[in-house]
């Protein structure tokens, strides 16, 4: 309990503190990636992350404090090969199927096949990989792939926990104290981005970790597990294909189309959005980790499955693609018009044409200087031009005769 501590402690000081130093590097290596406002963001967030899990990690199992057993020390050296896959692929811009294949390799190394059988290692292998690609779609706002990656790490390290793996929930704990650490420079607006190799690191291992706890359940209620505990990873992946499809966009080229996109389309902030996300995020995985330990019936994960799916369908009709549509919060009221308090609105005078107001223009200096007054008539006046003081005194003069 106290190394556990201590060591989520050490871990968040360490990333937070390496996400800082390594910022200058990223930008002098041209390890960047522009977003909103052409914002340039150093990626050395992930290597910051992936660091010190690792490091910690290794220093408790080092000095004998909290060794790891042979199942972890192979789902940590997985995981970390599968961080220096990402890293390649922000500095070379690598195509995803390299990353689609490591991921793969990786995680044959982690899924345990003698207790799941061929077939479930297959499921179990396609699902990790979909959820290590799926925190990497999430890295596309500030804020959001550290916050769901923290509440999916305390959620899969509580069913870890539950299942007496002791060894994995503390691995599980000290990621999750590297990206609260992390977050410190990437919530909006981000000095720090988490990157490729963070965003597979920290999608790889609670997935692997994930399959370890949900290897002894029945198929049906460990998928609902499964899905529970990364809701908004999947939704954000599903959402992303059926509006591309539906578009007929390529599936692999970025869009502003993902969950946070269409919230702040909405009319929600940047910061609000990270909030509301997590928020998802944390019921869905509260579900999981109920259900898991058998506190609630499995049918919840059920209902997680349907409100997901509710959410998906409504956040499918915000316009994702072209310049955002004015919603009705986004309307300024009229000059006039009806405020908190106020009397309502109203008729708004229509605007006339540039012509109209040419010709109402010169109508009103005809009729306030008379055409003995030296204007010709005919002469184009370009605006509601004030005549001149003489000839307003030469007008005054042929009136009074």
């Amino acid at each position: 309990m106290l190394y556990g501590i201590s060591a989520a402690t050490a871990s968040l000081a360490l990333a937070a503190v390496l996400a800082a130093l390594l910022r200058v590097p990223a930008l002098r290596v041209g390890l960047v990636e522009r977003r909103q406002r052409l914002r340039k963001v150093p990626l050395s967030g992930g290597v910051a992350v992936a660091g010190a899990t690792c490091a910690v990690a290794a220093v408790g199992d080092r000095t004998g404090l909290a060794p790891l057993d042979p199942g972890t020390g192979r789902l940590l050296v997985a995981a970390g090969a599968v961080a220096l896959l990402g890293l390649a692929a922000d500095l070379w811009r690598l195509k995803t199927r390299f990353l689609v294949l490591g991921t793969t390799v990786a995680a044959a190394f982690v899924i345990p096949f003698d207790g799941i059988g061929a077939l479930g290692g297959v499921v179990s292998l396609t699902w990790v990989v979909f959820v290590a690609l799926a925190f990497r779609g999430l890295d596309h706002a500030d804020g959001v792939a550290g916050t769901v990656g923290v509440v999916t790490a305390f959620g899969v390290g509580a069913c870890a926990a539950a299942e007496v793996m002791d060894g994995p929930a503390v691995l599980l704990s000290v990621l999750a104290a590297a990206l609260t650490g992390f977050l410190m420079h990437n919530w909006p607006h981000a000095r720090v981005g988490l990157g490729t190799c963070g965003a597979l690191f920290a999608g790889f291992l609670p997935a692997s970790v994930a399959v370890r706890a949900c290897a002894e359940r029945e198929p049906l209620p460990g998928a609902g597990v499964l899905f529970a505990l990364t809701a908004v990873a999947s939704l954000d992946v599903a959402l992303v294909l059926l509006s591309r499809a539906r578009a007929g966009r390529p599936l692999l080229r970025t869009a502003p189309d993902h969950v946070a996109h269409r919230l702040r389309r909405l009319g929600i902030t940047a910061q609000g959005s990270v909030v509301l996300i997590g928020a998802a995020s944390f019921a869905a995985a509260l579900a999981g980790v109920l259900a898991h330990a058998g506190w609630v019936p499995a049918s919840v994960t059920v209902w997680t499955v349907l409100v997901v799916a509710a959410a998906g369908a409504g956040l499918l009709r915000v316009r994702a693609y072209g310049p955002p549509g004015r919603s009705a919060a986004q309307v300024r009221p009229a000059r006039g018009g009806e405020t908190l308090g106020s009397r309502a609105p109203g008729p708004r005078r229509p605007r006339r044409a540039p012509g109209v107001r040419r010709l109402v223009a010169l109508w009103r200096v005809r009729r306030t200087v008379p055409q003995a007054s030296g204007v010709t008539p005919g002469v184009q006046v370009r605006g509601p031009r004030r005549p001149e003081s003489s000839q307003v005194r030469e007008g005054m003069r042929v009136r009074n005769g």
